[in-house]
């Protein structure tokens, strides 16, 4: 693995474009990079850097490797359209398949984060601890501080894993909706019908 915030062995002079060396150290970034470690790495700035890396996730839409961008930090992954195919040549669990309690609540927390589990509580009419846990130990949703409120209570975010399994490059690429009538259409409809939320929120 390569530090890339320590490199002092890069070229900034070489032949290659700026593509091409963001690509090289995303490439060889354990975990993800900020615009302002692939300025330093390259001695440019991040305004440079960030147009370059608009060009490269251009580039690299017809390719097998996507750019993927998670609240200001960037990594490489494969391309969600052969998660399949690369599932099954790792010998890995094909894992695509969510209840629809996760779903829902994976849904709440996209677009609500970053929530609190009591506020996923009041949305699904449901205790979400169980569920939770469960996305928690799948990597889909991450803890991201604690609410000020009384008790200060955990809040959640979802996590990279959770663009990577819908095929999302970043948040912004979530489908546009307003989620505020959708939870209040659909907590009013499962009271009355004293059933879980559906998938609704991620199939628009």
């Amino acid at each position: 693995m390569v530090d890339i915030s320590n490199n002092k062995n890069i070229s900034p002079n070489s032949d290659l474009s700026i593509e091409a060396k963001l690509e090289a150290l995303l490439f060889v970034t354990p975990t993800t990079a900020t615009l302002t470690q692939l300025a330093d790495a390259l001695e440019t700035t991040t305004h440079q850097v960030e147009k370059a890396l608009t060009n490269l996730s251009e580039i690299l839409e017809t390719r097998g490797i996507r750019l993927q961008e998670y609240k200001g930090r960037f990594l490489l992954t494969s391309a969600p359209e052969i998660s399949e195919v690369v599932e099954k040549y790792l010998q890995l669990e094909y894992t695509s398949r969510f209840s629809a309690a996760a779903l829902e609540t994976l849904a709440i927390i996209a677009y609500q984060q970053p929530i609190t589990r009591p506020s996923v509580d009041s949305i699904r009419g449901v205790n979400s601890d169980s569920v939770i846990k469960n996305l928690l130990s799948k990597g889909l949703i991450e803890e991201a501080g604690r609410s000020d409120g009384p008790g200060r209570p955990i809040l959640y975010s979802t996590s990279p894993e959770f663009l990577q399994s819908f095929g999302l490059a970043s948040l912004r690429d979530l489908p546009p909706i307003d989620i505020s009538k959708k939870i209040q259409s659909a907590s009013e409809e499962a009271t009355q019908q004293q059933l879980p939320l559906d998938t609704q929120l991620l199939k628009e």
